[in-house]
């Protein structure tokens, strides 16, 4: 553990010496429990010497958490009114923070590192899901990161570990599951943080796995689109738009009066194998 860490003040000393509060605008809500931070901060493994990308790290919580970890951590923050405490937290650990003033949306991880990475963040809740599938979506596979773990709405958590057969199943799933390993880390209940949101959240971590052969990320998202944007209708009707879709079935043995939910993640990739 870092030497310097006793004389860091208590998070909520630095919200208020700084007289921030959390932007609903921004997706904002800040955790002030430092040992439920370091439990966070231990999902990926043992990060020391590990670079970590953080988005949103608002007045720095989790940052400090992963800092006492041994992260060289690069944070995105949009909101200028949290530059001030983390400013303070790179003279507290010198060297081992960067904080890029930005929108996470518009920067693309690879141009901020030359080697691995981890992506460890309390995301906000307004630009979670398209950060997340924007990370996810890359011909390229493995990926340059090594781990994701994100925190999302509950509801959200559960979309991407869901399984086939279940009202939570659908293109987040296959997203998460087709070339990766996705568990539900941690659930953190609403009274954590600071203003509480009317919803529970949820940890999630994926980690890269081995890629099906032969298979194009575009064309398993242009399925999956299908299939899930008239979920209650046959896979008949809402592979029809798909070019070569209904003959795959076919090829494949697949019932075209079957629903997409009830398609596993293997049957998923099979389709888009045969029309890619």
């Amino acid at each position: 553990m870092n030497t310097v860490e006793p004389s860091l003040p208590p998070l909520r000393e630095v919200i208020a010496k700084h007289g921030l509060s959390a932007s609903k605008a921004l997706g904002q809500n800040f955790l002030f429990d430092e040992q439920l931070l370091d439990r966070i901060a231990a999902i990926p493994g043992a990060l020391e010497g590990q670079q970590v990308l953080e988005v949103g790290p608002g007045p720095g919580g989790l940052t400090r958490a992963l800092l006492r970890a041994g992260a060289q951590v690069t944070a995105i923050e949009m909101d200028r009114r949290c530059l001030p405490p983390l400013a303070e937290l790179e003279e507290i650990f010198p060297g081992k923070l960067r904080v890029i003033e930005g929108d996470a949306m518009k920067i693309a991880p690879a141009t901020l590192f030359e080697g691995a990475y981890h992506i460890v963040a309390n995301l906000p809740y307004n630009v979670g899901t398209a950060l997340f599938t924007g990370w996810l979506s890359g011909e390229e596979w493995p990926p340059q990161w090594r781990s994701l773990t994100l925190m999302f709405q509950e509801e959200v958590a559960r979309r991407i570990v869901a399984e086939p057969g279940t009202s939570a199943y659908g293109r987040l799933a296959i997203l998460a599951q087709w070339r990766s390993r996705a568990k539900l880390a941690m659930k953190v209940h609403r009274s954590a943080f600071t203003p509480p949101p009317k919803v529970m959240s949820a940890i999630v971590q994926i980690t890269p796995a081995e890629a099906p052969q032969g298979v194009s990320m575009r064309v398993l998202e242009r399925v999956t689109e299908a299939a899930f944007g008239q979920r209650r209708k046959m896979l008949r009707q809402s592979l029809k738009g798909v070019p070569g879709g209904l003959d795959t079935l076919e090829t494949l043995g697949i019932d075209p009066q079957r629903r997409a939910e009830t398609l596993s993640v293997d049957e998923f990739v099979s389709i888009g194998r045969v029309l890619s």
